[in-house]
């Protein structure tokens, strides 16, 4: 793994609380949609400690005059959820993010690996003081989180201007985004060792889309 590459796993009880419900076979689809939002959100919080623009500003309180920290409006932010599951976290990121665009993207991977987007809502051009939040529901060989950022980096956004939050990422996935973005920084509940044949995370949470949706339970009828 590229040793410029910043992944974060926050060591929060509340993250591990949330990532243990999305893990568990058992736990509903409405149950696991709000485990998704609560990660998306403590995973948010995280990625923006040192990362989002402020300004000092002078307030008045009811007794005296003061200084504090405001969030800079004049930077935009834009965040991209990956459908579906990507929207899962962007539920619960939303409410520390009220004045981010939206530019969801849907993806498609066939049997040799090859990513396409079939439905893709980046703008045409971001405005270059832009930071850009990528909400992935889990990053297992990386293909399609490297699609993403390839489309980013054609619109001149990359390195700094770029976080992505996951719920779990898988070892060789990572060492792949390293090996080509070396200065991408990326918060995720946990990071897992193993893809198995299908190249599904080992030990995971599932398939994340079908589980928010409700159409991994047995009794669905269709």
């Amino acid at each position: 793994m590229s040793k410029a590459l910043r992944v974060v796993v926050p060591p929060h009880p509340l993250i591990g609380h949330w990532l243990t419900l999305l893990r568990d076979q058992d736990t509903p689809s409405a149950l696991f949609g709000t485990a998704m939002a609560e990660l998306g959100r403590w995973l948010t919080y995280e990625a923006l400690r040192d990362w989002i623009p402020y300004q000092r500003v002078a307030v008045q309180t009811p007794l005296a005059p003061t200084e504090g920290t405001v969030v800079d409006a004049s930077v935009p932010l834009l965040a991209v959820p990956l459908l579906r599951g990507g929207l899962g976290l962007w539920e619960g990121a939303r409410s520390v993010l009220p004045h981010a665009a939206l530019a969801p993207m849907a993806l498609e991977q066939t049997a040799t690996g090859t990513v396409s987007s079939p439905f893709n809502g980046l703008p045409g051009s971001i405005p270059d003081r832009a930071g850009v939040l990528v909400f992935a529901p889990q990053v297992a060989t990386g293909s399609r989180l490297l699609h993403v950022l390839e489309q980013l980096e054609r619109r001149g956004v990359q390195g700094v201007r770029v976080r992505v939050i996951t719920c779990v990422a898988s070892s060789p996935g990572l060492k792949r985004l390293g090996e080509r973005y070396g200065d991408l920084t990326l918060y995720t509940g946990c990071i897992d060792a193993e893809l198995d044949p299908e190249q599904r995370i080992l030990p995971g949470l599932g398939d994340p889309g079908d589980r928010l949706c409700g159409l991994s339970g047995s009794g669905f009828v269709g």
